[in-house]
């Protein structure tokens, strides 16, 4: 049995030796095959502040990349403050929501995009952050879902009220 674990694929691995795939992906974090152009990971265990967090996360959304701002989300849960933990995790869930419905799993994006609703909406609005217009957005889109979305055009917006939201295609 060990002979044929020796004799297997090598699994590739971090700085760390954690396993971790050196495969390329694309923007919804699917794997490509090696050797593939793909997009750039974002790195992890990167500290932010709330504001540069909810920043780096917007610009992602906007690009149509909802897993890659799940890992920015990631890394304030994982880092902030123990207070705000529960509101990053839920932001990362709305993240990783989008990233199912557009990978076309509507069961289990609506299921994440109504959790991380439900985890955010304690929260009063900490950065800017337009809980109770999220929490809409999560439970409408979750709603709608019949077929893989646009992660881009059905992003939302992280900050501000109703007059400062574009209404964007399904909404």
């Amino acid at each position: 049995m060990d002979e044929q674990r020796s004799a297997g694929p090598r699994r590739d691995r971090d700085a760390e030796g954690r396993a971790r795939s050196a495969r390329p992906r694309d923007g919804l974090g699917r794997p490509l095959p090696y050797g593939a152009p793909g997009v750039e990971r974002q790195p992890e265990g990167v500290r932010r502040t709330g504001p540069e967090t909810v920043a780096e996360a917007q610009r992602l959304l906007d690009a149509g990349m909802p897993f890659h701002a799940h890992e920015v989300f990631e890394d304030a849960w994982k880092s902030g403050p123990a207070a705000e933990r529960e509101l990053w995790r839920g932001l990362a869930q709305l993240a990783v929501g989008l990233t199912h419905a557009a990978r076309g799993n509507t069961t289990g994006g609506a299921r994440l995009l109504l959790r991380g609703a439900e985890r955010i909406t304690p929260y009063q609005g900490p950065y800017g952050i337009d809980v109770p217009g999220l929490a809409r957005w999560a439970r409408e889109l979750a709603g709608g879902l019949t077929g893989p979305v646009d992660a881009g055009a059905e992003a939302p917006q992280l900050t501000g009220g109703p007059a400062d939201r574009a209404p964007g295609p399904g909404r």
